[in-house]
């Protein structure tokens, strides 16, 4: 555990928590704690995920841009809906992500868990681009996603970050009930 660590787990909770707001702040905030978990990931051995928070940092800006600039008027997206041949097409991406990371992870580095890791890392770039595009379908799948994340730190002795997806995984099921109270519900 380290000072690091822990800042970065508290900015997390910040910006999860404004993203169940549907507060465009959360995109600035997440920026500052991908960064600090690049490095985190990439001193636990853990590439995929360390490769997955440089994506993050890029996918911060796409969120940004969606909630501010995006949608048909330019003002920003609002919560919709998934159709079901976008899930099974986004899903169907995923996947073979997971298989292609999980085999570079396996066969080229020292990665400390790669298959779970790259596996956990391509669903939750399906994820984080439907949270993006203010999908609804985003926070199901992030509590699985995060249920898993938990137990693969555990596994590698970060407990503050695994609390932090602990507190994740509360926080997307909240958003998950207030999109769905709050968010136009019609396939898009």
């Amino acid at each position: 555990m380290s000072a690091l660590e822990l800042i970065a787990s508290a900015l997390g909770v910040w910006a999860v928590w404004l993203t169940v707001r549907l507060n465009r702040w959360c995109w600035p905030v997440g920026l500052l704690m991908v960064l600090m978990y690049a490095w985190i990931f990439y001193d636990g051995k853990l590439y995929s995920n360390m490769l997955l928070q440089v994506i993050y940092a890029l996918l911060q800006g796409y969120g940004w841009w969606q909630w501010t600039r995006g949608g048909h008027s330019h003002s920003g997206v609002t919560v919709s809906r998934l159709g079901a041949q976008g899930i099974l097409l986004s899903l169907g991406v995923g996947a073979v992500g997971a298989l292609a990371l999980g085999y570079l992870m396996s066969t080229f580095t020292d990665a400390a868990a790669p298959w779970q890791d790259a596996t956990l890392s391509a669903f939750s770039l399906v994820a984080q681009v439907w949270m993006a595009q203010k999908r609804v379908e985003c926070w199901p799948l992030w509590i699985v996603l995060d249920l898993l994340f938990v137990a693969l730190f555990l596994q590698h002795g970060l407990y503050p970050t695994a609390a932090l997806y602990g507190v994740f995984t509360l926080l997307a099921v909240n958003g998950w009930l207030t999109w769905r109270r709050d968010g136009a519900l019609a396939p898009t």
